[in-house]
Parts: C-alpha cells; structure tokens; sequence
C-alpha cells in the first residue's frame, strides 16, 4: 500500500511541479518514514501513512511544494524526536517555520464548552495569522484524520473531535473557500454528532430519489439543450445538496423537510463573465424566477474572494432547482478557495496578498486586545468565523466595510470610540432612523452626536462587531461603579432601619475582610451591583442574630442556578416573564429588597429599565459539566391527528436525551390537536436540537417555543 500511496502523490504533483521538486519531496518522504518507523495508527497502518495523505490532499489543490513537504513532516517533531533545527538544516527555513506553525497549533488541545479553550483558541489564531498555509495544511492534516475516526474506539474522544472539526475546522474551510473540503468536514462531523438526522435525511432524499431516478441528469440535460440552441458554449454539473447543508436549513429556519425548496442545485460554468450573465438571462426568460433568491457575487464578490450568480427558478420538470453561473476562474475560486489564489514563486507577494484577501484573520487580533474574558473571546471569533461583510458609504464617500447586519452603532464605533460613545441618532440615506436599524450594502449613513450623551446598555443588545460589544461592556462596568456605591450604601442603611440597627461604619469596616474588600466603598459596590445582599453583610456583622430571608437562587430540580457575575450572598431568581435557560443571552436587573431578577437579553420588559443602567449587571451560564442542572422548557406542537403521532413526538424528544415533566392538550379539533409539552433540558443547545429533531417529523405542521 505504501508504493501505491506514494506514487500516486507523486503523479499529482508531476501535474504542476518539476523533477528538481519530486526529489525533495522523496527527500521528505523517507525522513517522515525514519522518524515515524516505530510508530502506529489506530487502525493497524504504518504511522507514515497519515503524513503521505495529507500531502496527497495538499497535493490535489496544487498546492506549492513547501506545502507538501511540510504534509510529510507536520507531524514530526511533535511525536518523534525529530526537531525544528534538523528540519532546517535538511531542507530550509521556510519548511522549518511551517512545520513550526503545524507544531504550535497541534500543542493545543481544544475544549469545547471549557474556559481553557479560549485562551487555546486566541493561540490557534495567532499562529495561523502568520501564513495562511499553516491554517491548509492543518485542514488536510484534520480531514483526514476526519476519514479515519472509526478506528478510534473511545466514543467520547470521537464525539470531542467531531465536535471540534463543526465548530472551528469546517467554518474555517468555508471562510477560506474551500468548499469541497469544507462538505467533507461537515458530513463527517455530522455523522458523529447526529448520526439519526443524518440517517434520517439520507433516507428522505433516497425515497425521492427513487420517485425521480434520473431527475439530475434529465434536468441536465434539457439545460444543455438549452444553452446549445441559445449558442451559450459552458459546462454543467448537478448535485443534491448535503444532508449537513439540509439539516442546517431545518434548523435555522424552523421548516420541516417538505418544505425545503431547491434541494437540487446546478452549476452553469463558461468561458467569461459576460456568458455567464448571458446565461442568466437565458434561464429568467424560460423559467419563472423564484422572488428573493438572485444574488450577483460577480459585481459584489464575498470577502473570500467567491465571485458567481445565483438564482432558484421553477425549473424542468416544474422542479424547483437552485443555479450558479461562475467562469472557469471562479470555479477554481470556488473548489478551492484560498489555494487557488495562491502565487507559488513569490511568497513575499503571497504573504501581501493575504494580508488583504483575508483581512478578517487580522481583524480577529484587535478583538482579543478588547475581549473582556475567554469565553467572550470564543464566542465573538465563532461569529467572526461565520458571518459576511457589507459595505457603506460615510457623508464623504468614504467606503467603510462592517458585517452583515451591522447598525449606526456599529460603523459610529468603526470611526471613532469618541463617535460612538457621543451618538444620539444616524441618517441613513438622508434620513434620520433608529440605531437599531440594519444596514444594507450601499447604505450612506450619518451619525449625529451630542456631547452629553453616553452609551446605553441597550446597544450591546443589537450591535454586531465584537469590539463594539467589548467597549460598551468595559464603558457600562466603569461608569456603574459610582452609583453602584451610592445605590449599595443606601440599601445597607435601609436594611439597618429594619432590623432596629444603629449604622456604624467601623462596624462594617471589621467585616470587609469576610467579603475580600479593602475599602468600605468596595463592599457598598458589591451590594449596589447585587453581588451580595445587605442581609448577607449584617450576619457577618450581627451573628448571632435571627435573619430570614427567602432563597431564590433554585431550579425546579433543587439544582443550584449556575452563573457567572454573582457571588457570595446573592439573591436571584429567574424571571418568569421570559423563563430563561442555559444558553440563553441573559441579564440581571438589581431590585432593592429582592434581589436580581434574571431576564433574557431580547425580554420585553427590560425597556422598562432602559432609563436605569446602574440596574444592569452582566450575568452569562457557568458550564459546569460534572454538575449539571436541567432547566424546564415549555415548547407548542401543532400535531396531526391521527394513530402513533404523539408516540412519534415523545420517542424523538427522549431519543434526544430529553425529560418530558408535562404535557397539556389545548385544543382538539378533527384534523389535528395543539400540546404544550414542558421539557426538561440541560441548556439551550439541547433544546433546539431536540426542536430540530422534532422538525424532521412530518406529523408536526408547526412548532415553536414559549416563553413566559
């Protein structure tokens, strides 16, 4: 097997390399051969066997061949005895400074869902800042190991690993443009983490398949036939989407299967640009087009680079069929991204290119300067990983790029910190609009300012850029403390009134150390902020005095709340109004004698509290997965009536790991009834993989979770 693998590595790179570059290349395969001789994979191969298909895969992309010699060795110094220096004295510094790069992002390893991934991650994203080749290298190294994951028998190991490939490998794929990569990462992620709804969709799209055996290449065809009476020279190809991109769908959009349109999808590849929009307008003339779906990312190309136009129509056979229309050179920009933009013999142009192409991966360096905690850190970045950039223009015609979605707010920030801590309104397209408003490409905004205005708490609720969302949170935690003082100082003496109590501040001052305090003013913060009650302060005071107060801070499993921003002596309770679980965005609100009431961040009755932002206090879950809670979630199902739908619905929420505690019928009618079922979750991702499951039902016609 060895020959076989090697020689058809050296077939790939014969495509595109010379013979002077095949002899480093067998140079790198024995030295990867003598460092790994002792060395096994867990399915029985030769451990050598991994690094050739690694290269293989860089290989295949035409990668440069540093590149595929550092596939051969990535793995060397980390697991052998092999070191950065001998690499370098054996080949060069280049192939020493990438495998360096491999090294370092391989002494990682990621947590999901634990503080020490973030610190991990801000390390992963430095090193791959430094060439964009590492970040290739490491996704070939990852998919493979992806193809081999069977032979791993530790279940929980497996789980880790797929979970890791979902969150940061296939995202990473996709943001760099390397689609096929990123489907085969996806899939065999998804085959792990979900392996029924995997199994499920498979099957839906196998029983339609059987409906229509020959419905991609019959649609194919009239297509071509089409574009060969219009005189349209192209190349098409067809596919049913994945069943990863499908489940995605579902989810998101909270539809079932039957409602998914455009499963299929085609793409229409010419010579030119200018055929491609021919084309485009070939398909609008004979098919109706579908409202909504035609992006042009020829004219407005996506910060990867991705350039192509895409419609959906009622199609052949009345189908309804997605279509791309992209050039030869966007096709290659599509299948493989970041590599085929790549230079191979001037890797100082490369490296200025990058910089520019894939600006996102340096803007992430700014957040970390501003990310107030780890876990802040992560989120942001998996933001930044996922979303697209819009661009506007500001009064002067300056083009300003932001991400989708951004508001006012946003691109105030993006001007000046000054800018946005000072504006009252924005003009977008002349006219004045609320903050809150979501910018569109092309937009021209205007901020107005005012010198005694100041950043409301409400902003971090609907602004977008992660350093926005890191600076009003730093601002907000500065301006609470004064009134925080106040507010505290004030609650202490009233709870002195009640108890019959004569205030003394050296009182106080004798228990500061109980509540690792300094200053009396730090504990009269802590009060103010809801950290700890006043009642809490007077029994370190007063033992020996009778105090009652009710505890709050329970779930209704008897499991304690686990939060992060309250400590000793705080009283809490979650809200009912908005009945938030973990995983939800979440807030405090400070009430005097009752504590913290726990709301959503998207709860209607926070704009009562708008006008008082010393009421505010960050609060956000504490994972604790050796001690976890479970939360009640109330969701709605509109079912249809008929044998086995209820057992249908109650099998896949406890396949689903999920504990029905109630069910309520609220309406019976002939065709269908309405239930309310309370589950009992761990967090939020639980429950909306338990409602996505759910959706795969096509007993249920709609569904949907409630709140309060």
């Amino acid at each position: 097997m060895s020959s076989n693998l090697i020689d058809d590595l050296i077939k790939n790179v014969k495509v595109y390399q010379d013979q002077k570059e095949i002899t480093y290349i067998h140079k790198a395969i024995e030295f990867s051969k003598k460092a790994h001789k002792e060395q096994f994979r867990k399915s029985g191969d030769p451990y050598y066997y991994h690094p050739i298909e690694v290269a293989k895969l860089l290989s295949e992309i035409k990668l440069d061949n540093s590149s595929i010699i550092c596939g051969l060795l990535h793995d060397t110094v980390e697991d052998t005895s092999a070191t950065i220096e001998e690499i370098k004295k054996y080949f060069n510094i280049e192939i020493a400074s990438l495998v360096d790069g491999l090294t370092k992002i391989n002494e990682f390893s990621l947590k999901i869902n634990n503080l020490k991934f973030g610190e991990n991650y801000r390390k992963l994203l430095l090193a791959t800042t430094q060439d964009l080749r590492v970040i290739l290298i490491k996704l070939a190294d990852r998919l493979h190991n992806m193809r081999t994951l069977d032979y791993i028998k530790d279940d929980s190991k497996k789980l880790k690993i797929a979970l890791e490939t979902q969150e940061i490998y296939a995202p990473l794929a996709q943001r760099l443009g390397m689609r096929d990569w990123q489907e085969q990462l996806e899939d065999l992620a998804f085959k792990k983490i979900n392996p029924e709804a995997r199994s499920s969709i498979i099957d839906r799209l196998e029983y339609l398949n059987t409906k229509d055996e020959n419905i991609i290449e019959d649609i194919r065809y009239e297509l071509k036939k089409l574009f060969i009476d219009e005189d349209v020279k192209c190349t098409i190809n067809g596919r049913i989407k994945s069943p990863f991109s499908i489940w995605c769908k579902i989810k998101n959009k909270d539809i079932s299967f039957e409602e998914l349109s455009d499963i299929m999808a085609f793409r229409v590849i010419t010579n030119s640009t200018r055929e491609c929009y021919k084309a485009l307008g070939i398909i609008h003339r004979k098919f109706s087009y579908i409202q909504g779906r035609f992006k042009d990312f020829i004219s407005s190309p996506k910060s990867n680079g991705y350039r192509s136009l895409h419609t959906s129509v009622i199609g052949p056979k009345n189908k309804r069929i997605a279509i791309q229309f992209r050039s030869n050179v966007m096709d290659q920009i599509a299948e493989y991204g970041a590599a085929a933009h790549w230079k191979y013999k001037d890797p100082k142009i490369i490296k200025e290119s990058d910089a520019k192409e894939y600006k996102w991966m340096h803007d992430l360096l700014d957040l970390m300067d501003n990310s107030l905690s780890q876990d802040e850190l992560i989120e942001n970045s998996k933001i930044k990983l996922f979303q697209n950039n819009i661009y506007v223009f500001s009064p002067k015609g300056k083009v300003m790029e932001l991400p989708k979605k951004a508001t006012p707010v946003d691109f105030a920030y993006s001007i000046h910190s000054e800018v946005g801590d000072k504006c009252v309104a924005a003009k977008i397209n002349g006219k004045l609009q609320p903050l809150k408003t979501q910018l569109n490409n092309g937009d021209q905004v205007e901020i107005l300012t005012s010198e005694y205005s100041q950043p409301s708490p409400l902003w971090e609720r609907f602004a977008v850029t992660s350093k926005v969302k890191s600076q009003l949170r730093r601002f907000m935690r500065s301006k609470k403390i004064e009134e925080h003082i106040v507010f505290g100082k004030e609650i202490l003496l009233n709870q002195f009134k009640k108890e019959n109590i004569e205030f003394t501040e050296n009182a106080v001052e004798n228990i500061l150390n109980e509540f690792n305090c300094k200053k009396i003013d730090q504990l009269y913060e802590l009060i103010g902020s809801g950290s700890i009650t006043s009642s809490a302060v007077l029994k370190k005071i007063f033992p020996e005095l009778k105090f009652t107060y009710k505890k709050t801070n329970k779930l209704n499993n008897n499991q304690p709340i686990k939060l992060k921003g309250l400590t000793m002596g705080m009283s809490y309770h979650l809200a009912g109004c908005c009945s938030p679980i973990e995983g939800d965005k979440i807030v405090g609100i400070v009430t005097a004698g009752l504590g913290v009431s726990i709301h959503t961040v998207d709860c209607n009755t926070l704009d009562s509290y708008s006008d008082s932002p010393e009421r505010w206090l960050d609060i956000s879950w504490e994972s604790d997965n050796e001690n976890e809670g479970l939360h009640t979630s109330r969701i709605k199902i509109v079912l249809t009536n008929k044998a086995g739908s209820l057992g249908k619905v109650t099998t896949a929420i406890a396949k689903n790991n999920g504990n029905i505690s109630n069910i309520h019928f609220t309406s019976r009618k002939i065709d269908f009834f309405e239930i309310i079922i309370d589950i009992e979750v761990r967090d939020n991702n639980h429950l909306n993989n338990i409602m996505a499951a759910l959706r795969l039902l096509s007993e249920i016609s709609s569904l949907e979770r409630v709140k309060g």
